[in-house]
């Protein structure tokens, strides 16, 4: 067994017996870890309310065997982040990132880049009054990316040949956009028009290029395609789907 520490962000919570819980969390130094905080479910817990979901915390843990749970014995709140439950939408939104993370992510498989995004995308989203459509399609980009699901956004993903039409479509089984010659060979093709490419290669390639989408259109089509996307690739529609705005 070794003591150690991590930053930490709490996707989930789980109540393991009458004094105790089970926190899932995602942390950027080893990934995604259960643990056991014993005394959690106390009134006077020294863990006080520091694993409410989505707080970002400095945590002190246990490592214990492989396939058994963690030992938490220190978690302080870092980071809180009021506003998102005073916004439905952007409460929903913060969810949806912790539900992609707990279910797309293995036990103990850090990614650095994609913890520093988490915790971006819910900064973004606990400051921002509109739709959150363009910051989720932002952090749903560089999770795909990093877990290796990336989409083909500037290559046909049927046949490869640079896709350089005003019109094209996307396709989720190819992963990835279709040319014209392409297009009728794919039954679940989805049309995308060029502003809406154009959009995913800012979207991808910019942290902050979301801030300025505001063609409605254009969002409710990234939208459909994401979610469409991340639904083919992990077999299942995410539950926080259907809540989402664009």
């Amino acid at each position: 067994m070794s003591l150690e520490r991590a930053q930490a962000l709490v996707i989930r919570g789980y109540d393991f017996s009458e004094t105790s819980r089970i926190a899932v969390l995602w942390t950027r130094e080893f990934g995604k870890v259960g643990a056991l905080a014993k005394g959690g479910r106390r009134l006077k817990s020294a863990f006080e309310s520091s694993l409410d979901l989505l707080n970002v915390c400095d945590i002190v843990l246990i490592r214990k065997a492989s396939g058994a749970l963690d030992l938490l014995t220190e978690a302080r709140v870092r980071e809180r982040f009021p506003q998102l439950r005073h916004n439905l939408a952007a409460w929903y939104a913060g969810q949806y990132v912790a539900e992609l993370l707990g279910d797309w992510t293995q036990d103990h498989d850090p990614h650095p880049v994609l913890f520093d995004e988490a915790v971006e995308t819910l900064r973004d989203l606990d400051g921002r009054a509109a739709g959150p459509g363009p910051r989720l399609a932002r952090f749903e980009l560089v999770l795909l990316r990093e877990l290796g699901y990336g989409p083909a956004l500037e290559h046909c993903a049927a046949c490869n040949a640079l896709v350089a039409e005003r019109s094209t479509a996307f396709s989720p089984a190819r992963g990835g956009v279709l040319c014209l010659q392409c297009q009728p060979l794919e039954r679940d093709r989805i049309p995308l028009g060029r502003n809406a490419l154009e959009w995913m290669l800012r979207l991808r390639q910019d942290n902050v290029a979301w801030r300025e989408l505001a063609d409605t259109d254009v969002r409710k089509t990234i939208r459909r395609i994401l979610g469409d996307y991340v639904t083919y690739v992990r077999g299942r529609r995410p539950r926080l789907l259907p809540y989402l705005g664009s």
